[in-house]
């Protein structure tokens, strides 16, 4: 089959609990993007049981198509249906390009479809877009164009690679990222149980308070510089000068276990694109930075002057964060009082 036979941008849109997740809409919005330079359609693909409702919503988001499997043995996320039934939808209908939200679903369906449909994926990018490859041509190759570019950190994190898919489809990624209807298409595949099926005896929902940092308007983040869970409190406080802030952090934090994963700022965290973005003894590793760049201002705090979060800051203070942010806290705290 040729590679001409796929059209289409495809996006897996996540569901939990009957409800549809963020990375869903998000993918949506880049799905459009890159139909536009295609001159095609965006087609969301639904997985679930009882979920046709939520067609309409993503109808309302930009999507053109609406691609639902409707099953019983779908009613919870599992590796093995869930893969079944994507497969069966790519082999159907034949996307040229298939999007995944890097969420712990997504990494897990990610790869195990790719692997079934025979061709590559390329996890957690960062930006995606249509263009020519190899990007600049070379004397003797040939240089296909609107090909997918998926670009990544590579060598952990020491360098930026942009990959392509050029032999294969359909062209997959997972990715860290109203008023009108879209067609809904109900598509049944048959499932089929094997020793790859998983059995859930018991579903146990834990009942935390714990913030969308994504939803801040000034976010105060901690690296491995804050030295402690306990100095986290001097960013909370911090926070709390400004309306909307919360505090999050870096990998580092996570794994000493300042914080919880669900604060993690990065390429293995949450992209956040906040008014205003503290960097606090963070180094300024490209997979941080890839989740924070986009703020609208970024200060950091740091005591190396040659730390890298310094090169995509907008302001940069040098010195001891323990004094620093006490001081910066105490003026925002007077400025506030006097307004």
């Amino acid at each position: 089959m040729g590679l001409e036979e796929y059209k289409g941008v495809f996006i897996y849109a996540q569901q939990v609990d009957n409800k549809l997740s963020d990375i869903a809409f998000e993918l949506v919005g880049k799905a459009k993007e890159l139909a536009a330079d295609l001159n095609t359609e965006v087609t969301a693909v639904l997985l679930g049981s009882n979920v046709k409702a939520l067609a309409t919503e993503l109808g309302e988001y930009g999507a053109d198509k609406v691609i639902v499997v409707d099953n019983p043995e779908l009613e919870t996320y599992r590796t093995e249906p869930y893969a079944q039934a994507l497969v069966s939808v790519i082999n159907e209908y034949k996307p040229e390009i298939m999007l995944v939200g890097a969420t712990a679903i997504g990494r897990d369906l990610g790869p195990t479809v790719s692997a079934r449909v025979k061709t590559g994926l390329t996890a957690d990018c960062t930006k995606l877009e249509i263009g020519d490859f190899p990007i600049n041509a070379m004397p003797g190759q040939e240089q296909k164009h609107n090909q997918l570019l998926m670009t990544r950190p590579a060598f952990g994190g020491n360098t930026i690679a942009t990959i392509a898919c050029p032999d294969n489809r359909p062209q997959m990624a997972t990715v860290r990222e109203a008023g009108r209807a879209a067609e809904v298409i109900e598509f049944n595949p048959t499932l089929e149980k094997n020793n790859r099926y998983v059995e859930i005896m018991d579903i146990v929902k834990a009942v935390g308070n714990v913030e969308n940092i994504m939803d801040a308007k000034v976010l105060v983040s901690g690296g491995r510089g804050v030295g402690s869970a306990e100095n986290f409190e001097m960013l909370r406080d911090l926070a709390s000068c400004f309306k909307g802030g919360m505090v999050s952090c870096s990998r580092a934090a996570v794994e000493n276990g300042w914080l919880a994963q669900d604060y993690q700022v990065g390429q293995t965290g949450k992209t956040v694109r906040p008014q205003i973005y503290f960097a606090i003894g963070i180094s300024g590793a490209i997979q941080h930075v890839a989740g924070m760049e986009e703020s609208d201002l970024i200060i950091a705090i740091n005591k190396d002057e040659d730390a890298p979060i310094f090169d995509v800051a907008d302001y940069g203070l040098v010195g001891d964060l323990k004094k620093i942010v006490p001081q910066l806290t105490a003026a925002l705290k007077e400025a506030n009082a006097d307004a």
